[in-house]
């Protein structure tokens, strides 16, 4: 279950790691809720949010700065991706390894076609404000995920294979095929099958929101703890931009009672000697963003951890600019970087280089590594730095930029956190050896990914963790209407390659598929893979029953925290606490547990 790290540089061998935390039990949380629409004060006899500062036991975390957003249907990074799992429940969880388990729905299963799945939800469903919850508040959620006005990046990746999503999209929000015969059922039908779709009823861009909240507030619903109502483990009781969001344990979850923690405090820190100095006061008892000069001195300790994760670190190049639009610029570009001398000198191994787009972790539809049956076996980018390099000038001599001349000076842009900045002042030089004249913009967390979404770029630095562990989930990225194709990729074969794997019945035919699209987007070097992502961390020994996944995600909601008194129920076990059970939950006729990569399944993610 737990591994310690005592090398850094075994981090790529290494199995789940348990992640740690803690904090003090005198932050204060207000807690006062309103919805504009539902009720305050607990009329029907369901539980209240209290309404006292929060005392007990405080977790006190930070996993990012302030997030671009925790709306669960505009999210797409990790750091508001980590908070979501927290505040909200869909209608699938995971557990500790990565299975499907029961979340707002007690049972789920197909029909014999694996096209209508029908979902059960548990009795007494309750929102954070204490009213019900019910099938019609999944069915509105998900409507309002494929609305335009919305905008959320995933629509088309976790709801493209429901029927009527082409006309939703376009704004006719009835045509999705997602109904509710009762308050605790909600059916939906597919166009066709798809083989994860388990793992997509546990993704957080499908998680419910109140309606009732979102019509009274409007985008703002989700900035404030006064309209931030949930569903999930813990709410929001405290929010204040640049320092901290607080959720206290909300009593009206169906599991209230194996909620151990009392809140979690969420320290909004961009600053990585910040948090290291917090981490060291015991002001904070796990941090993600550790300074990167601290790591060799810390790559013995007890406290350090390193685990691998499915995502991979990448340049998006905007394509839709001169002289990106040509793929021998971009394919140039790519040549010129050293991938080791990135992964294990700058990065100091705590990344692996990235000769593909898929990296390691990621499932054929046979079960097999994805990656090694990539490129009849070989990778797409070879690791032999001066025959690339060579090549890259050949490159850029063809495309009529000999020695870089003539080549406009462009920017690359990147946000300030982990190696971030070193790689980029890495990039300047190794470019410069082509000739070329780049200059680094360093653009604050908040509006980073707005900007590259926007495409008000030229170069940037990117990367993408695993949803779920089909490949899929990253090669969609590229596909020409993805909402999260931030480099504006297009390519008719890559999205024709791409319709075969959501359309096709015949594993044999959706792997060939798959296959095929990552072919023509190294081919055009659509991106720019750079390493294979590997969380590390510190987090003290106190924290019982938390886990770390290979989605990038840190799940503390079964956590406890070991006062020394023997309070944790699990300390004396590095096992974590109660929870959902995952046994012989699969659908009854297998539609996703057929295939042991549609169980692994990862929730939403981008990166920081």
């Amino acid at each position: 279950m737990k591994k310690r790290v005592i090398a850094l540089f075994l981090a790529a061998t290494m199995a789940f790691g348990l992640t740690a935390c803690g904090g003090g039990g005198n932050d204060t949380a207000d807690n006062a809720q309103t919805n504009g629409g539902g009720s305050e004060n607990g009329e029907d006899g369901t539980n209240e949010p209290s309404q006292s500062p929060v005392d007990g036991k405080v977790l006190s975390v930070q996993v990012g700065p302030d997030p671009e957003t925790i709306d669960p249907a505009l999210n797409s990074a990790v750091d508001g991706g980590n908070m979501l799992l927290h505040s909200f429940e869909c209608l699938l969880t995971l557990d500790e390894n990565g299975n499907l388990a029961e979340g707002q729905a007690e049972s789920w299963e197909t029909d014999e076609e694996e096209l209508v799945w029908t979902f059960h939800l548990r009795d007494g469903l309750k929102w954070s404000d204490g009213t019900d919850l019910t099938a019609n508040d999944f069915v509105y959620s998900w409507k309002r995920v494929c609305d335009p006005e919305v905008a959320a990046p995933y629509a088309e990746t976790v709801l493209g294979m429901v029927e009527g999503f082409s006309e939703a999209i376009e704004g006719e929000l009835d045509a999705l095929k997602v109904e509710a015969p009762d308050d605790k059922t909600l059916v939906v039908t597919l166009s066709n099958p798809c083989p994860y779709f388990g793992s997509l009823a546990a993704f957080a861009t499908l998680s419910p929101v109140q309606q009732a909240t979102v019509d009274a507030n409007g985008d703002a619903w989700a900035t404030s703890a006064d309209t931030y109502i949930s569903n999930g483990p813990f709410y929001i009781s405290d929010w204040v931009q640049g320092s901290h969001i607080t959720m206290s344990k909300n009593p009206n979850y169906w599991n209230a009672d194996a909620i151990k923690l009392d809140a979690i405090k969420w320290n909004l820190i961009e600053d990585p000697n910040a948090s290291y100095s917090a981490y060291q006061t015991e002001e904070i008892m796990m941090i993600k963003d550790v300074p990167t000069e601290e790591i060799p001195s810390l790559s013995g300790s007890d406290e350090f951890y390193v685990d691998p994760i499915i995502g991979t670190y990448y340049l998006s190049l905007n394509t839709q600019k001169e002289p990106f639009n040509d793929p021998k610029v971009r394919k140039a570009l790519s040549l010129a970087i050293d991938r080791d001398y990135v992964a294990n000198t700058l990065m100091q191994g705590t990344y692996t280089p990235a000769y593909n787009f898929i990296g390691p972790g990621w499932f054929d539809t046979d079960d097999s590594e994805f990656m090694n049956n990539a490129n009849g076996g070989q990778p797409y980018i070879s690791s032999d730095h001066e025959a690339n390099l060579a090549e890259a000038k050949q490159l850029l001599s063809d495309a009529g930029y000999p020695d870089g001349q003539g080549l406009p000076s462009f920017v690359y842009s990147t946000n300030d956190a982990s190696y971030h900045k070193v790689v980029a002042e890495y990039l300047q030089q190794a470019w410069g050896e082509l000739g070329i004249d780049v200059n680094v913009d360093i653009v604050e967390w908040a509006s980073f990914t707005p900007m590259r979404r926007h495409g008000d770029f030229d170069s940037s630095r990117n990367g993408w963790v695993g949803d779920y562990s089909d490949a899929s989930n990253m090669l969609d990225l590229f596909y020409s209407s993805n909402g999260n194709n931030d480099g504006k990729f297009s390519n008719s074969d890559y999205d024709a390659a791409m319709d075969v794997s959501r359309t096709t019945l015949d594993k044999a035919e959706r792997s060939e598929a798959l296959h095929k699209a990552e072919d023509i987007l190294l081919e055009e070097m659509g991106c720019i893979p750079l390493a294979y992502y590997n969380d590390f961390w510190l987090q003290r020994k106190e924290l019982k029953g938390s886990w770390h996944g290979t989605n990038g995600y840190w799940y503390f909601m079964y956590a406890d925290i070991d006062d020394g008194t023997g309070s944790a129920e699990d300390n004396a076990s590095d096992e974590t606490v109660s929870e959902p059970s995952s046994e012989n939950l699969e659908p009854s006729t297998q539609p996703a547990g057929d295939n042991a990569s549609d169980e692994e399944v990862l929730e939403p993610s981008s990166e920081n």
